[in-house]
């Protein structure tokens, strides 16, 4: 039975952000393995190091989370703190949530070690997964809608959404439509994804080998440091938004990353040398 809540199939309820999230995933992993197909004719390379990215990725947006818990966590207690003090809590992926950062360190550490334990080349990897990455977040993201999380600030724009009472953070109680910062990553994912789809085949002779998925990176990272100027449950570290330094560093290192692929900084010279 359809719901609100989500789909029932008997004594189960599996909710509509799991699904979406779920929903993201597949989709991600299939346009990466047709990716992988279109350039090598072989997309079992997919299929090998789905797993391990899902779990790791998993584990580290979790870490993220426990050591980087936003405002709507702290506010009912679920703190960096507490779940020190309780370290079974931690596994209790309900509570608190995850962080997409981790999951994007998690997931290219695992990437890494898949690539050098068998040979595969990490550059080239990371590449085919890049669209499928971006494809991911943006169905993903449209669950936040059911579980009415990750709006911005209060606004009367056409668009707005409402925010039930009890989803509202504290000195926000008062305001009832905000901004559906949801769906502007949402939409903005998408539009990295045709973006990369468009760069792999429009310049596919020109480009170097990582320079796909440093073009995601340095895509979304602006994305996201844009958008947390809206963003109300921000995770602070020592009063700064960890995630919006997070993505500024992030995208420093792609263009760098891209610029250092095409020799940009070799004609540079250091300490007058």
């Amino acid at each position: 039975m359809i719901s609100a809540d989500g789909l029932s199939l008997g004594p189960l309820l599996f909710r509509w952000h799991g699904l979406l999230l779920a929903l993201g995933v597949a989709a991600g992993a299939a346009l990466a393995a047709y990716e992988a197909k279109r350039r090598y004719d072989d997309p079992e390379i997919i299929y090998y190091i789905f797993l391990p990215l899902i779990i790791f990725g998993t584990l580290g947006a979790r870490v993220w989370h426990l050591l980087t818990p936003p405002l709507s966590s702290v506010q009912i207690g679920l703190t960096s703190q507490y779940y020190f003090s309780h370290p079974l809590d931690s596994f209790a992926l309900w509570m608190g949530g995850l962080g997409f950062p981790g999951a994007l360190i998690g997931g290219t550490l695992a990437l890494l070690y898949f690539a050098r334990k068998y040979e595969f080349p990490f550059w080239e990897l990371t590449d085919l997964l890049a669209p499928g990455l971006a494809l991911a977040q943006a169905i993903g993201r449209v669950g936040n809608y059911f579980n009415q999380e990750l709006y911005g600030l209060p606004t009367n724009l056409p668009w707005k959404i409402f925010i039930q009472p009890d989803n509202r953070l504290a000195d926000y109680e008062a305001a009832e439509y905000y901004h559906p910062l949801f769906a502007y990553e949402s939409i903005l994912n998408f539009a990295n994804l045709f973006f990369l789809l468009w760069l792999a085949r429009r310049f596919e002779d020109k480009l170097k080998v990582g320079d796909l998925f440093l073009a995601y990176l340095a895509f979304y990272s602006v994305v996201r440091f844009a958008l947390e100027f809206l963003r109300l449950d921000v995770a602070l570290v020592n009063g700064v938004n960890i995630n919006q330094a997070f993505f500024a560093a992030m995208c420093a290192l792609a263009f760098a990353g891209i610029g250092y692929s095409r020799g940009v900084f070799k004609s540079w010279r250091f300490f007058g040398s």
